[in-house]
């Protein structure tokens, strides 16, 4: 396959003008669009978009290579224009772009496309022939320059294999490794980068491309074994493993791409740490990561957070199918489960949620310290959905979804530290490390800390409920407000489970004569439902301020808040608490004030929409809802950052 079959001369549109990267995007998806590439153009459009969101596709030198791989995808192409008074694209070298490739490729058909793809984002490496492109006067120019290029990088790399390896001028051997998150176009110019540069100075190098196809290029045992460094160029992780005890430089495909002839004189010099992938030195692995500290803890926290997504998602609409099957007026105490086929869904529903507290400990642990943390971050995530102290180590009071984050860090550490104790142990022990020595120290550990932990929160959630008991009397809207914002606080945690007791309580105390208990468990539910709805919400109106998962799973929030299932907004909230938590109070906050405001009335402990037949002035509910939903978009919107922030 040749570039010429992915870019027709249809597909090709020379110099336009843009005034910004969205025109330039819109142009490039109706040339997809008109050639006849795509299935759903808004949906390639939002895919594009997403990928924006992550990190600019303008990779500096004047060029830009947006790209997508999604079902909208018809067929793979390839469009292009040329924009010679530059549009700014977000470069990572603050140039206008002035040469753009958009690339759509489509989901889950062969990758044969991607070769093709790979040979073009090396070609333009090259700066002459990228601008012979940009002066070009004609499409057929255009496709005439890009076929004869494409014709003599071929010839050179049949003459390249055919020919035995050049021995290295200096006698050093470099690898490399290069991944972006999508692998179509930054793996291959970063590849073809630090190639290039090696080759320049005299310095032998192969270089391994993690691309969407697989890996290329696959380095060898052999290979690192005789590896003077080793240079990883990565936006994504990438098996570390095989390194163990060769010099390693960490830096990102930007780096490679722009400042290859940097991490290459780096590499010369010899002076680069050792990297261990195992053991005492756990420092040596971070001495090659210039993160933050606040960087790392939020790539261990997604870790957990993108594992934890499907239970929360497949379990929340089960349950939510079982509530629609179900009959309330069978038995309103036990509704969701009143017939034989809603609590199969609810029981299978149920065990799925089941898994998510210990799914996101144990991940943020295994992102921490590796396979060995996974085991102890389980049984830390599963302490804190049973809520075991050391007067009832069987349960007490869970801490839900913040007790696990905590477990999952504190498993993480705990293993590492345990390594570091048990480095000095003789050779013969260091098979029984992994499978005895970790996960027998590590679980006795986490269970004394999370033992310890939960009792905390027990005697928080007393305190709470002493409090808004003390409440009840007085003003039934600032309760209200309290309640749905308790509710949006821990979203399953405890201060949500305070408020929701202390709403259950209240329903027994209810009567015609006076409403405030049922009253109380409207504004309760009303505040459980607004942070799924805001998520979904400020998902489809503010793209720019979540990743592209994000906003995926985003619209499912609908059926959850509707369910009154606010765990649907966890992930969301684990990802960024700093933002998203107080945003999702406020808006629930006002959603419980205008339910109490309203006179509002529920008389069904759970049940979501399917018990608004039951539900007093159920109108105003639904505005109340409707509103707090609406508040809490809004403030995520102005408070959560851009992606690419």
């Amino acid at each position: 396959m040749k570039i010429k079959d992915l870019l027709s001369k249809d597909g090709v549109s020379l110099n336009q003008t843009a005034a910004d990267q969205n025109a330039a995007i819109d142009l490039m998806v109706a040339l997809h669009d008109k050639v006849g590439n795509l299935n759903d153009k808004a949906a390639f459009k939002a895919a594009i978009e997403a990928r924006e969101a992550k990190g600019s596709t303008a990779v500096g030198m004047g060029i830009a290579v947006p790209h997508a791989k999604t079902s909208a995808v018809k067929k793979a192409g390839l469009v292009a224009i040329t924009v010679p008074s530059g549009v700014d694209y977000k470069s990572l070298d603050n140039q206008p772009s002035k040469l753009l490739f958009m690339i759509a490729a489509p989901d889950g058909a062969a990758d044969t496309h991607l070769e093709v793809l790979s040979k073009l984002m090396t070609m333009l490496m090259d700066q002459s022939f990228t601008q012979s492109l940009i002066d070009a006067k004609t499409p057929d120019e255009f496709l005439d320059i890009i076929d004869k290029q494409e014709a003599e990088r071929d010839k050179k790399s049949s003459a390249s294999e055919t020919a035995a390896p050049a021995p290295s001028k200096s006698g050093l051997k470099f690898l490399g490794v290069t991944a972006c998150p999508t692998g179509i176009a930054h793996t291959y110019m970063a590849a073809e980068a630090l190639e290039q540069c090696a080759k320049d100075n005299g310095i032998s190098m192969k270089v391994e491309t993690d691309g969407s196809g697989g890996a290329k290029n696959v380095l060898t045992a052999s290979e690192i074994a005789e590896a003077d460094v080793i240079i990883i160029a990565a936006d994504k992780n990438v098996e570390m493993a095989r390194f163990d005890g060769k010099k390693v430089i960490k830096a990102s495909t930007a780096d490679a791409i722009h400042h290859s002839s940097d991490l290459i004189e780096r590499a010369s010099s010899g002076d680069v740490p050792v990297y261990k992938h195992t053991g005492s030195k756990v420092s040596a692995d971070a001495s090659l990561d210039n993160e933050s500290v606040g960087r790392k803890a939020y790539k261990h926290l997604m870790n957990g957070v993108s594992h934890m997504l499907p239970f929360v998602i497949g379990g929340g609409i089960l349950i939510a199918i079982a509530f629609l099957l179900d009959d309330y007026s069978i038995d309103p105490s036990n509704f969701g489960s009143n017939t034989p086929v809603a609590a199969w869904f609810k029981s299978i529903g149920g065990t799925a949620f089941g898994f998510m507290l210990p799914i996101l400990a144990g991940f943020i642990a295994q992102s921490i310290a590796d396979r060995p943390g996974l085991a102890v971050g389980f049984v830390g995530g599963a302490l804190a959905a049973s809520g075991a102290t050391f007067a009832a180590p069987g349960g007490d009071i869970p801490s839900a979804f913040l007790g696990a984050l905590v477990a999952g860090f504190a498993a993480g550490y705990i293993v590492l530290a345990i390594r570091k104790l048990t480095d000095g142990l003789p050779a013969a022990l260091e098979g029984i490390k992994p499978v005895l020595i970790y996960p027998l120290c590590g679980i006795l550990i986490i269970g004394l800390v999370m033992c310890a932990i939960n009792p905390i929160v027990g005697a928080l959630n007393a305190w709470i409920t002493g409090v808004l008991n003390g409440m009840s009397s007085g003003s039934i809207v600032i309760l209200g407000a309290i309640l749905g914002g308790m509710m949006a606080t821990d979203m399953g945690g405890p201060l949500n489970k305070a408020a929701y007791v202390f709403g259950t309580a209240a329903l027994a105390t209810a009567s015609q004569s006076d409403q405030t208990g049922w009253m109380i468990m409207a504004a309760v539910m009303v505040g459980g439902m607004t942070p799924p709805i805001a998520i979904a919400i400020a998902t489809l109106i503010f793209k720019n301020k979540f990743t592209e998962g994000e906003r995926k799973s985003g619209p499912v929030n609908f059926i959850m808040g509707l369910c009154f299932i606010t765990e649907g907004a966890i992930p969301f909230a684990a990802a960024d608490p700093l933002h998203v938590i107080p945003s999702l109070m406020i808006g629930s906050g006002v959603a419980g004030a205008l339910s109490m405001l309203f006179k509002c009335t529920l008389m069904a402990p759970h049940g979501g929409i399917f018990v608004f037949p039951v539900v007093g002035n159920v109108g105003m509910y639904l505005v109340a809802l409707l509103v707090g939903s609406v508040v809490s978009a809004v403030l995520l919107g102005i408070l959560k950052k851009d992606v690419t922030k």
